[in-house]
């Protein structure tokens, strides 16, 4: 037997024999569903023998024969009618589990989101891209479809998708392009760390989102449900269909704040904020304002997180208030760290250091935030350092900045488009899929090895538009992605040590370092944070203004 989990309730699994029976029951299942006819195969055994065997087990059992490829909307019904009725565990079985996993799906579709069937049908071995478009309809077979398509999709209406749209339209006007995101407002979540020191105000980072939409671009406000890849087709909340010629994918990540126990009931009230999070940002500033003695922990989860910086960010601007106002000799700074080093590029490394031990900060590495109470103010790690056993400690707080665990967004990690980790496949330096030549990744969603940055998709933006308007012309890939990406470490209010870095850690400055030494805190690097690059985000980058960006060109090797 081949049995495959699917939910607590349901497995399937490939034909069984009578002789199987026993092994089942042992394993702890209570009824049995067939949905394989009889006389598919010479070798088949027939279901009077499967019931005959399991009702002298004491088991019950079903049958709902189901022909290959021929799952009716009723049969889905009928399927989830016999899992209510049944006693659980249930073990399902057809020919392969195809059928099984598809009738579960198709049953659960009007009451679980698209992406949790997807995933564990996924995870239990079982592609349900065939049927995509009915779990997205509830279930139920489309009876219409009011389908567009476009010659340019844009899955994502971030820096990274507004950028790369504006950018194709500067290259070919005549482009007909959609973005497809259903958020009212863009934000420049780069400065959010400014706001929880006090420095921006937060809705300085925020504007609407049909503000920013290029002119010609048609914006669909939906949410994205599925891929069709094969079929290039993108499929959206409600079932609709979305056609296209070449498609982008950039939606960002998601943000898991419920992978952290408690974490959720207690955000923005008993010490707990976070500058990843539009309305937490000024709630920092108010508890470093507030806060005169006390402990103060500044986490950070396991990689990748976009802006890899930002967890320590907020603990220099936090420690230099408090330096400033004189009660930093009162308060107990404490950074916990998932990874083993401070920052992962070594050349800045020394300048943090020296502002670690500025404010007196204890680095508490291998240290992974799984658990908060809040009303006790305790904060619980999973410790995880080398050689040594996995042990949890719990550590009392006054104040806790959290960066949430982050992943790719459910719809990306259920998709075709993924790698086993859940990130778009793509060729690290033509950013194009590795399985579908007409689809292009940017932003922080894709599996290139770089930082995910803002800084990042603005180099990028412009990479994807040439190799994709390349591709239309029949050219290949014109230009290539070297990793840049940039993280402004905001050390102290008026000073930044300004890393620039590509793959592999190599050091990309893009000035001169007799005029801006990025490994040392200047004041330069600070007016550039402060006072240059939102207006480059804003006025320059979303508009195709490709500012400060130039892509290498693509070697050809002789």
């Amino acid at each position: 037997m081949d049995i495959k989990k699917i939910s607590p309730r349901i497995s399937v699994s490939p034909q069984i024999a009578a002789s199987d029976i026993d092994a089942i029951k042992a394993a702890g299942f209570r009824a049995i569903i067939c949905n394989r006819p009889d006389g598919e195969a010479a070798d088949q055994p027939t279901f009077e023998e499967i019931e005959s065997a399991a009702k002298t087990a004491g088991l019950e059992i079903a049958y709902l024969p189901i022909v290959a490829g021929k799952v009716s909307d009723q049969d889905a019904a009928d399927f989830g009618n016999a899992l209510d009725t049944l006693p659980g565990p249930v073990l399902a079985y057809c020919r392969t589990g195809t059928r099984s996993a598809t009738l579960w799906s198709l049953s659960q579709a009007a009451t679980m989101a698209p992406a949790d069937i997807l995933s564990a049908t996924k995870a239990a071995g079982y592609d349900m891209g065939g049927v995509v478009r009915r779990i997205v309809n509830g279930g139920k077979t489309p009876t219409t479809q009011t389908d567009a398509s476009y010659d340019v999709v844009i899955v994502g209406a971030g820096a990274g998708g507004i950028s790369v749209a504006s950018s194709l339209k500067a290259r070919k006007p005549d482009l007909d392009i959609a973005i497809i995101d259903p958020a009212d407002i863009h934000y420049y979540q780069p400065g959010w760390t400014l706001v929880g020191g006090g420095v921006f105000d937060a809705q300085d980072t925020a504007k609407t989102m049909g503000s920013l939409i290029p002119k010609g671009v048609h914006w669909i406000k939906s949410a994205v449900a599925a891929f069709e890849p094969k079929d290039n087709a993108v499929i959206l909340d409600g079932c609709r269909v979305v056609g296209y010629k070449r498609l982008v994918v950039t939606p960002g990540l998601k943000l898991d704040w419920n992978k952290v126990e408690g974490l959720v009931e207690t955000l923005g009230k008993n010490g707990v904020t976070s500058n990843y999070r539009y309305d937490l940002a000024p709630y920092t500033w108010q508890l470093v304002k507030e806060l005169k003695e006390g402990r103060a922990l500044f986490t950070q989860p396991p990689m990748p997180i976009k802006c890899a910086g930002a967890p320590q960010k907020a603990m220099y601007l936090s420690g230099d208030h408090w330096f400033r106002t004189g009660v930093l000799k009162d308060i107990d700074i404490q950074f916990m760290n998932a990874g083993g080093v401070l920052f992962g590029v070594k050349d800045y490394v020394p300048a943090l250091e020296e502002y670690v031990q500025k404010y007196d900060a204890t680095l508490n590495f291998f240290h992974n935030l799984v658990a908060v109470d809040g009303a006790a103010r305790t904060a619980t790690f999973e410790v995880a350092k080398p050689d040594t056993p996995k042990e949890r400690v719990t550590v009392e707080f006054d104040m806790m900045h959290v960066t949430p665990p982050q992943t790719a967004p459910d719809f990306i990690r259920v998709s075709p488009l993924a790698d086993a980790a859940g990130w778009v496949d793509v060729d690290q330096a033509t950013l194009r899929h590795k399985t579908y030549d007409n689809i292009w990744s940017l932003g922080d969603v894709m599996n290139a090895p770089n930082a995910k940055t803002a800084a990042a998709a603005r180099m990028q933006a412009p990479i994807v538009a040439t190799n994709l308007a390349a591709d239309i012309d029949g050219k290949g890939p014109q230009v290539q992605y070297n990793g840049y990406g940039s993280c402004p470490l905001t050390v102290e209010r008026g000073k930044i040590v300004l890393a620039e870095f590509g793959y592999g850690g190599a050091l990309l400055p893009s000035f001169p370092k007799w005029l801006l030494n990025g490994t040392k805190p200047t004041r330069l690097a600070w007016w550039l944070k402060e006072t240059a690059l939102p207006p480059i985000y804003w006025k320059a980058m979303l508009r195709g203004r490709e500012w400060m960006v130039k892509p290498e060109k693509v070697t050809v090797s002789s």
